[in-house]
């Protein structure tokens, strides 16, 4: 008998930032504007201590927006970078 197992778990939902990807390149976005979603919604998580988005809301979207305002000065398209997140199901 063989103890070997196979790895069968599969998903039927890409994760998150391949929904972003595509959601991003259905609309012809350019590859600059992708890359710059994608590492402010990675800086996002990662602010967060890596709590996954469809578990946050508008209260940690103002906690990571005014923690830029104060502590740097926060980039203009940062809030549709997290729009996103809402438009893949996030």
């Amino acid at each position: 008998m063989d103890d070997t197992k196979h790895n069968t778990t599969t998903t039927d939902k890409p994760k998150l930032l391949d929904q972003v990807r595509a959601a991003i390149r259905t609309r012809h976005y350019s590859i600059r504007t992708e890359e710059a979603y994608v590492q402010w919604i990675k800086r996002f998580i990662l602010f967060h201590n890596k709590r996954h988005p469809n578990q946050m809301g508008d209260k940690e979207i103002s906690e990571f927006l005014s923690h830029l305002a104060i502590r740097r000065n926060g980039p203009k398209s940062f809030p549709k970078s997290l729009r996103w997140m809402k438009w893949t199901g996030y």
